[in-house]
């Protein structure tokens, strides 16, 4: 799969060929509206996923293909959406139409998800199949001009359709977010989409089979006992209707106890556990309940006239196969809802496009659907790997279109790094829940600690006699491997890797002169760091400082500060990032001189703020957890006799990728070793990472 942009074209576009008084989005009704539902015509009909779809005129007259959700116990109906205009336009283009008792019907076909299916015919008679995702927009790749077009089923993402002109049969997907390349262009024979499976007849009597779109493979092969070669089928999860043509014999298959069932013959619309048909002769929907497994006997729902016109679904009623009830036009154009009384299987998803592990705030989001085969209310959450909530959306109805493009529910980027997701769907009738889960990496968001490559990672730098700068990257692993490099640093020189001062989300880089100039360089991602590099100064004086170290945001405001210990006095200030490049001036909030070692480690505890170690002369390291408001708690012992060996000490991010911050340090030998973070302020036992390390100058 690969991602793409959506496949549409706007109604804007469509006014440009002069469509007269069409508005953009059409009119907009009341939030609700009671049922039965009043108009001055219907001209089609369709109902799927507790969505009602018409056609009929708006306020203004115009005619336009009308959405508008139902409540679950059929009262009420929601605000109205349009899927298109209905009218011709200025140079005869027009949505296909047929003869029906109302003069002349759109041949619709709801999807379940909120979208629909028809043809439009161009100014020169040629028909292409359209399935609109939105007011403003709809699917039309690949599709070919052709005429006789008929769709056959629509679920979800996936439709087919029929064309006379070709002879052929059109199969394929409304793809949103990604390209899975499931066209099939084959021969006209009965079939059935649900979920990726098309389901068609087989070899011989009665025999269908399941081919999976995604897959491209024969799934399924079974016997639904239809003497004849199945002229109609209409799937339903578990439930397999079949005709051996209008008046021929009629069956349903159970796939799941493996089946058959005898149901009544005629023009039907196959639901979850029952059928509908029109007994024209006795002027009314009548109901086969078959969810036992065993054909009830019909019963009457609704009074209908027979009309003039032989089979009359989606033009004066229909049926919501997924988990529905039945939706009919009476005599004075009013819409009704009937419940239909069955009981719907559980709710489970019948097909999803999960989007790949992988999440870039600065090009695409993470994007995905999941289809139901009812509605249900949903809930999708973003956590960090603290376990954190980070970003929630919330919907309803049989298809879930989550997606993160890397911000929190604050609205404000999050850290790169690792997270995890989850679904939760819970059906709005009936019983059923459905959960699924995963994980992505975050990039393009805001650099970690010591994230200078935006790859959710910690990196550490260093520098050398020759006086060149190296940054090194790890995957996660816990060890240090490609590395970039710039040259050109006289000896003297202090590197503090910082969080982002600016708004491009790249991790900047401080650096202290010899002359004591400290310089603010802007974000490489990933790029080295030479003296020419574009920079910025922060002032002169700090050579007074013999720590600086940034220990993550001490303040509150989601951005990194800096640290300065002061060499006379052992005062410590800090110096707060404004986010507009520069630092606040300096606040003393300590004083430290006893200590050997300040070292700035970001957030250790999972608070979300940073934090500081301490190393004391006798040996004993200590944390001091940052406050969001500018200062720090009273210090906490996290080892004792532990350091005398280390010359160099660095916190520096994350770099086993479980999402918390690590602690790097060099002994007099040269050796390099990693102590893991916890997440709860200390560190694992260490682990040696590397020698010959002694060579360096500097590690920051």
């Amino acid at each position: 799969m690969t991602r793409r942009a959506r496949i549409a074209v706007t109604l804007v576009g469509l006014a440009a060929l002069g469509a007269g008084s069409l508005t953009t989005a059409g009119p907009v009704a009341a939030d609700t509206t009671p049922m039965p539902l009043k108009t001055d015509g219907v001209w089609g009909i369709d109902y799927a996923g507790g969505v009602l779809t018409t056609v009929e005129r708006a306020p203004n007259g115009d005619p336009y293909v009308t959405n508008r959700p139902i409540s679950a116990d059929g009262s009420t109906a929601g605000e109205r959406e349009t899927r298109g205009y209905a009218g011709t336009f200025a140079h005869g283009q027009h949505i296909k139409r047929e003869a029906c008792d109302a003069g002349t019907c759109v041949p619709l076909r709801a999807a379940g998800n909120g979208n629909v299916g028809y043809f439009f015919v161009d100014a020169d008679g040629k028909e292409n199949a359209q399935v609109w995702t939105g007011p403003d927009g709809y699917h039309y790749a690949d599709e070919p001009g052709v005429t006789g077009g008929r769709f056959v089923d629509v679920t979800g993402r996936y439709f087919v359709y029929n064309a006379a002109s070709t002879g052929k049969q059109y199969v394929d997907s409304q793809q949103t977010y990604l390209v899975q390349h499931v066209r099939q262009t084959r021969s006209i024979t009965a079939a059935s989409v649900w979920g990726t499976r098309l389901y068609t007849p087989g070899s011989g009597a009665g025999a269908v089979t399941a081919y999976d779109l995604e897959q491209k493979k024969t799934v399924e092969t079974f016997a639904t006992g239809a003497p004849c070669t199945v002229k109609e089928l209409q799937v339903v999860g578990r439930w397999v209707y079949w005709n051996c043509g209008a008046t021929g014999a009629a069956g349903v298959y159970d796939r799941s106890a493996k089946k058959k069932i005898t149901v009544p013959s005629g023009p039907a619309l196959v639901a979850d556990g029952y059928l509908v048909r029109h007994d024209r002769t006795a002027g009314k929907l009548l109901l086969t309940d078959f969810h036992t497994g065993t054909a009830a006997a019909p019963r009457a729902i609704v009074d209908l006239p027979a009309g003039t016109t032989a089979d009359q679904r989606r033009q004066t009623w229909a049926v919501d196969k997924f988990g529905g009830d039945i939706a009919y036009v009476d005599a004075d154009a009013s819409v009704h809802i009937v419940q239909s009384g069955v009981p719907s299987q559980p709710l489970v998803k019948i097909e999803s496009e999960v989007d790949d592990a992988s999440v870039d705030a600065k090009n695409d989001g993470w994007n995905s659907t999941w289809q139901f085969n009812k509605p249900a209310t949903w809930t999708f959450k973003v956590k960090d790997l603290h376990g954190r909530v980070v970003s929630t959306r919330t919907g309803v109805g049989t298809q879930a279109e989550a997606g993160w493009a890397g911000k929190t529910d604050a609205g404000t980027y999050a850290y790169n790094g690792r997270y995890t997701w989850t679904l939760t769907a819970t059906a709005t009738e009936g019983g059923g829940t459905h959960t699924t889960s995963g994980a992505f990496g975050l990039t393009g968001g805001l650099p970690g600690h010591h994230d200078q490559g935006g790859l959710g990672y910690g990196e550490l730098v260093t520098l050398n006699s020759a006086g060149r700068l190296t940054l090194h990257y790890t995957e996660g692993k816990g060890t240090f491997g490609f590395t970039t490099s710039g040259s050109g640093w006289p000896a003297g020189t202090l590197a503090v890797p910082f969080g982002d001062m600016g708004s491009d989300r790249c991790g900047e880089m401080l650096i202290r002169t010899p002359s004591g100039e400290l310089r603010r360089y802007a974000g490489r991602c990933s790029a080295p760091y030479t003296p020419a590099s574009s920079h910025t100064s922060l002032g002169t004086g700090w050579n007074a400082y013999n720590v600086l170290t940034a220990p993550g945001d001490l303040t509150g405001d989601g951005r990194t500060d800096l640290l300065a210990r002061k060499a006379s006095t052992g005062d410590v200030y800090l110096f707060a990032n404004d986010g507009a490049g520069k630092l606040k001036a300096g606040v003393k909030i300590r004083t430290w001189s006893a200590y050997k070692k300040v070292v700035g480690a970001g957030d250790l505890n999972g608070d979300g703020f940073g934090d500081v170690l301490a190393l004391d002369k006798s040996g004993t390291l200590w944390r001091y957890d940052g406050t969001g408001a500018g200062q720090v708690k009273e210090r906490v012992k996290v080892f004792s006799g532990w350091g005398a060996s280390y010359n160099a000490v660095v916190g520096v991010g994350d770099i086993t990728g479980d999402g918390k911050n690590d602690l790097v340090a060099r002994d007099m030998a040269g050796n390099l070793y990693r102590q893991t973070g916890t997440g709860k302020g200390s560190f694992a036992a260490r682990v040696k990472i590397g020698t010959g390390w002694q060579g360096y100058k500097g590690l920051f």
